[in-house]
């Protein structure tokens, strides 16, 4: 099965109340960078945490580039989710300017 993508900016326009983006980067990474509003699962618990991931109609998944996401994106599809990853991921999120969030 193909996984969609679509650019930061797309995202950015997609943002809003009840819009889940899952982070799949490890904690120290979300430490450092991210978007607002994420929530974090880092990719190695997704299949055992996938119930603290809200229903929706789509779901976005970022990461720092984009690779992590597409391997998070095919297992959410295999479970009957429409996940869609954000090329570039937080990397082109922080190349583009806009707001982010940290723990520093």
């Amino acid at each position: 099965m193909a996984v969609e993508e679509i650019t930061v900016e797309e995202l950015a326009g997609r943002l809003g109340p009840g819009t889940i983006l899952l982070d799949v980067r490890e904690p120290d990474e979300v430490a450092e960078v991210r978007v607002p509003g994420i929530l974090a699962i880092p990719l190695g618990e997704v299949s055992d945490r996938a119930e603290e991931i809200p229903d929706c109609e789509q779901l976005y998944v970022i990461c720092r580039s984009g690779a992590r996401s597409a391997r998070a994106c095919e297992m959410l599809q295999a479970s009957g989710r429409n996940a869609v990853n954000v090329a570039g991921g937080t990397l082109a999120w922080v190349d583009s300017g806009r707001d982010t969030e940290s723990d520093g």
